[in-house]
């Protein structure tokens, strides 16, 4: 998968978690696929962690539903510890 891939992949995960989270988040097209590229960078971490393994280079790009699974709870982590934060400048301001 190219880079061009690796975008779209981070928008369609962004746009999931999104959807899922609740209330309103003021992001855009490009926060969004940033959000789901971080958050699949954290799913992956987060499974590595749990469960060991290594990537084998026959299935690391491959479209995999754990992968997709472990992208999107790591975007809802990064879109909760996002707005967690962005909630906490505005008050402070």
């Amino acid at each position: 998968m190219g880079i061009i891939g690796f975008l779209v992949f981070g928008l369609i995960v962004g746009l999931i978690a999104r959807a899922i989270f609740p209330g309103r988040q003021a992001m855009g097209w490009l926060m969004t696929a940033v959000l789901g590229m971080v958050g699949s960078l954290v799913g992956g971490m987060i499974g590595q962690a749990l469960f060991g393994g290594s990537a084998r280079a026959d299935s690391a790009w491959g479209f995999t539903p754990g992968g997709w699974i472990s992208s999107i709870v790591g975007a809802l982590i990064v879109l909760w510890a996002y707005l967690a934060i962005a909630g906490r400048r505005r008050r402070v301001v």
